[in-house]
């Protein structure tokens, strides 16, 4: 499970959640003064109905030849009636009543001023000293109903304004971190040998001091590897004529000199001066290794390379490599003369470290996957994990310089390919491989400088 997370997506998905819930956070707040503000003109209506019909209803009731009782007013037509009043006296006796009004919703007597049961809001005015009541009430429902009407009112346009705010959040932000991306893309897309400074105008402020850094830290690095590979390279360079002179005289030593002794020292002497020289060019090799590009300007077809590598170890160790090559030419960008020196190094290590008795297998298959494997010990997977290091080996009982796997990593490396080491090698119990793809370098061009 990956815990990388994209600042456009993070900032796009916040900000939208957080301009969501402030929109939400102020249709509630709206609802609640509007349910408040409704409820003060609901309950003013009430009053003005009250002190509007009560008049009207005493005189009424006043001008009555005989007392009557309750009396019902007429409607003029059907219709619903949210108002609805009673007009009785201090004992709460009914002397008029709308159209439509239930007695029961009010109390047993009548009461000045706004009370409340569960189902209405009802307000009560005297008159004639307090002789008459009208109770004017209004169902709660009513109430409830405007409030959520008007609620749903204010929510509605959210359902359009949260994709339009996340559709315009996401582009502000696209367009505010495209330098950004930019400058992303800048550092991810280069290959392992590219050291060159980065270079993004018009950066945020915020990102200015990262890539300053970065430039910095790759200028150093560049600097550091070039001494390196600089020194390597001169130092080889110098030590090969010298080791060279030194190896003829003492060859010409050996040969003039009589006694045993001196003979057997002398070869002890010049097999360290074979060991050194031969060290020497690997370290040639590893210098043009990593200073130079892996990749050459037009395909070349990589199977005559391959032959004629395997056919200058044939003459050395004779029937100790089994070759198996694709029925057709294998075509990449990987320079020919890395790619000799890469499986020359590749073959060296599996000769050098395989059992005795049991060859050597290379093959290329027509997608282009070199395989080099030996039979032998098994590496211990710590071991395995360093051996692309330099001078690092998997055993001290054999002969090496330790740096014949670098080589590969670091021309692998330089073309865009991954170099697999593996031990046990696949389908045995024992034994190590190299594995690399060769016409992935191809695709990798793209990636390097």
């Amino acid at each position: 499970m990956t815990t990388k997370t994209s600042l456009q997506k993070t900032l796009g998905t916040w900000l939208t959640i957080g301009v969501t819930l402030l929109w939400l956070l102020g249709v509630v707040a709206s609802g609640v003064v509007a349910r408040h503000e409704m409820n003060e003109v609901f309950d003013s209506a009430l009053e003005e109905t009250a002190q509007r019909i009560l008049p009207l209803a005493v005189t009424d009731i006043l001008n009555r030849e005989n007392d009557t009782g309750n009396q019902r007013a007429l409607a003029l037509k059907e219709h619903d009636e949210y108002l609805t009043y009673l007009v009785r006296d201090a004992s709460g006796k009914l002397l008029l009543q709308s159209h439509d009004a239930d007695p029961r919703v009010f109390g047993a007597k009548p009461r000045q001023g706004f009370s409340e049961t569960p189902t209405h809001r009802i307000y009560g005015e005297g008159a004639i000293s307090d002789t008459l009541y009208i109770e004017v009430a209004e169902p709660l429902d009513h109430r409830r109903e405007a409030v959520l009407e008007t609620s749903l009112a204010l929510l509605t346009p959210l359902i359009f304004l949260i994709p339009i705010s996340l559709v315009g959040v996401r582009w502000v932000i696209k367009r505010s971190l495209r330098q950004v991306v930019l400058f992303q893309q800048s550092i991810e897309t280069r290959g392992g040998s590219d050291l060159s400074s980065v270079a993004v105008d018009h950066l945020p402020e915020e990102f200015e001091p990262i890539m300053v850094s970065v430039n910095r830290l790759l200028e150093r690095l560049r600097r550091a590897l070039e001494a390196e590979r600089s020194f390597t390279a001169n130092s080889a360079h110098e030590l090969r004529t010298p080791l060279a002179t030194a190896l003829a005289k003492l060859q010409r030593l050996k040969a003039e000199a009589q006694d045993v002794l001196i003979k057997s020292r002398a070869g002890e002497i010049e097999e360290s001066l074979r060991t050194l020289s031969r060290l020497s060019e690997k370290l040639l090799e590893l210098a043009k290794a990593e200073g130079g590009s892996a990749l050459s300007e037009q395909p070349s077809d990589l199977v005559p390379i391959l032959q004629m590598v395997v056919s200058d170890y044939e003459h050395k160790a004779p029937g100790q490599i089994a070759l198996k090559l694709p029925n057709d030419g294998i075509s990449s960008l990987l320079d020919p003369d890395a790619f000799a020196i890469l499986v020359r190094n590749l073959i060296e290590n599996a000769l050098r470290h395989g059992a005795d008795e049991k060859p050597v297998h290379v093959s290329l298959s027509d997608d282009g996957v070199l395989r080099v494997v030996n039979s032998g010990d098994i590496v211990a997977p710590d071991k395995l994990a360093l051996l692309c290091n330099r001078f690092v080996r998997s055993s001290t009982k054999t002969v090496g310089s330790g740096v014949g796997l670098a080589i590969a990593e670091a021309i692998a490396s330089g073309a865009g390919i991954v170099l697999n080491l593996r031990s046990p090698a696949s389908g045995q119990n024992d034994g190590f491989e190299a594995e690399l793809n060769i016409a992935l370098a191809d695709t990798a061009r793209g990636a390097l400088p």
